[in-house]
């Protein structure tokens, strides 16, 4: 299977790492579909603090999850976690997303899902008798903040871009939020090479990664996989005037997204960034520090907004 060309490894660059076995999925051509080690799903999940009170309205985090686009669930464990976490740690409300993953349902079906997300959000804050009632009753809707952590990064990203042709009030996003998000390219970056064999996300797994959520037939230096190709974004940007970006150096990926922070920052999005000097790629949801550090920059980003 191959649906886009890529540059192939460097001669010094080798990899014995089989990425179907490293994912621990089974890929059927015949169907363009996986079995997976899950199935189980939920449309969306919403946390709010285990301390909360109705004297304050919080703000609203809208979350999307990782796993190459291709893995995982608004609902699995680690997600659920990091979630209730958040929620309680950083005094705010969570919404965790569901949404259609690779590569039965190839990208841009995950932006479509997070989209329509928004839009939920929208007439629950619209339907004041009979909206959830968790958001009616704690959310203050005029800040809302979208976030996404690996894919979801991705995810959340797009989403923001595609919300530029919308009309979402009473509901604002002030911000976005991205953790290690997964951008990609035809060109290899250093950190790609340098940490080619990675235990995380080896190259060999990040280019299956790839070829199973674009549409067939491009390459990795699509808009949904590259965004230093998008030649609207100056049009789309209007809803990302402020940006948290963090990353960590031990990440394959972090080449790409210091690279992205720096090119908002030159498109006047207001951009913070926490570069970790060690780590590893989807560190925040299976190190308690690593997460507290987020938390905190995360914390800092959402309450600093004006």
């Amino acid at each position: 299977m191959s649906n886009q060309s890529s540059e192939p490894f460097p001669s010094s660059i080798i990899s014995t790492i089989n990425p179907y076995e490293k994912l621990k999925i089974v890929y059927d051509p015949a169907t363009d579909s996986l079995t997976r080690n899950s199935q189980n799903k939920t449309w969306i999940r919403i946390f709010r603090p285990s301390q909360s009170q109705k004297i304050q309205l919080l703000p609203l985090i809208i979350y999307f999850h990782g796993g190459g686009f291709i893995q995982f669930h608004a609902n699995s464990t680690v997600f659920h976690n990091f979630c209730k976490s958040m929620a309680d740690q950083l005094s705010v409300m969570v919404i965790s997303v569901e949404y259609r993953p690779a590569p039965e349902n190839r990208l841009p079906a995950a932006y479509e899902d997070a989209l329509e997300s928004l839009i939920w959000v929208k007439n629950q804050a619209l339907d004041t008798v009979n909206g959830e009632p968790w958001l009616r009753n704690y959310v203050d809707f005029s800040k809302c903040f979208v976030m996404g952590s690996s894919a979801g990064g991705n995810i959340a990203y797009n989403c923001c871009l595609s919300a530029s042709e919308l009309d979402l009030e009473p509901i604002k996003i002030c911000g976005l939020i991205l953790n290690q998000p997964h951008f990609g390219g035809v060109e290899r970056t250093d950190s790609e090479l340098r940490l080619v064999n990675d235990d995380r996300v080896p190259l060999v797994v990040n280019d299956l990664l790839w070829e199973l959520a674009l549409p067939i037939g491009v390459n990795r230096d699509h808009a949904y996989c590259n965004p230093f190709v998008d030649e609207n974004l100056e049009r789309k940007l209007r809803f990302i005037r402020r940006c948290l970006v963090a990353c960590s150096k031990g990440d394959p990926l972090v080449d790409r997204d210091i690279k992205f922070a720096k090119m908002l920052g030159g498109k006047c999005v207001e951009v913070m960034s926490l570069v970790a000097e060690s780590g590893f790629h989807g560190m925040t949801h299976t190190d308690p520090n690593k997460a507290e550090e987020l938390f905190k920059a995360v914390k800092d980003f959402i309450f600093s907004e004006n």
